[in-house]
């Protein structure tokens, strides 16, 4: 089972209210998964140890008392009473790279054990980080490209080909990753999945195998999106060009 978890800022949540409520609930948001796994890291120990998306392996959240409470039965965990482990899984919500310190916050809420608070979630040190970029920085969260790396796993889990090119752009575009053709030779099948099927139903053939053009199909789509948001080539983006001229005459063939 996976359990999603959510990922906002303090008084960041989404709140649905009616011309009856709205004060109350304006002044007093209902909790989230986040703000009470914040609230369980001050109070039990054990889960002090925990990543976030750990908690759902011992705890169930109630939807109705928007509490984590603990199974009540499961694998009995060593040495805790009344503690049982199950296979539940947590997830947390994807965010955009555009979403910068939202993106950076779910990346500390990966990384970070047993956080009691938001400010104590961007404490490095003993120093509490101005921003959660920063407190990534600080973490080496963002050395070699492994915030995108993260981001583009994520997609690929649960994307369709054509979302994840289009993030693929957004990071090329606005994010300037340091490797981006690392990313690109790990990724690149995923983005280009529908291409080919596509060339399969066509060809009525289903063992066709991911050609040099199939993946420069992809590339041209990609750099599509980056010369639409930025103006600029995958080259000057430090990427590989695609081959236009030869997919005119790969797609005129087909």
């Amino acid at each position: 089972m996976v359990v999603h978890l959510a990922v906002s800022f303090e008084n960041g949540q989404r709140v649905y209210f009616t011309s009856e409520n709205v004060r109350a609930r304006a002044m007093s948001p209902p909790p989230t998964t986040l703000t009470v796994f914040f609230t369980l890291c001050r109070n039990d120990n054990f889960v002090r140890i925990l990543l976030y998306s750990e908690v759902p392996t011992y705890f169930t959240w109630n939807t109705s008392t928007r509490k984590f409470q603990r199974y009540k039965q499961g694998r009995a965990v060593q040495r805790h009473l009344n503690l049982y482990s199950t296979d539940a899984l947590g997830r947390l919500y994807t965010v955009h790279p555009n979403n910068a310190e939202c993106f950076y916050l779910r990346l500390l809420l990966i990384d970070v054990r047993g956080p009691t608070s938001f400010p104590e979630l961007k404490t490095v040190n003993g120093h509490v980080c101005a921003t959660f970029r920063e407190a990534c920085q600080k973490l080496n969260l963002l050395e070699n490209d492994a915030h995108w790396d993260i981001s583009l796993t994520n997609a690929s889990n649960t994307a369709q080909p054509q979302q994840i090119r289009t993030l693929f752009s957004i990071i090329l575009t606005t994010c300037f990753p340091a490797n981006p053709k690392d990313l690109w030779g790990k990724y690149k099948d995923y983005m280009n999945e529908d291409i080919l099927h596509r060339m399969c139903r066509i060809n009525a053939n289903p063992n066709i195998q991911f050609t040099s053009n199939i993946y420069s199909e992809a590339l041209i789509l990609i750099e599509d999106v980056c010369l639409t948001i930025a103006n600029k080539s995958l080259t000057e983006l430090g990427m590989i060009a695609p081959n236009r001229y030869s997919n005119d005459i790969f797609d005129r063939d087909m």
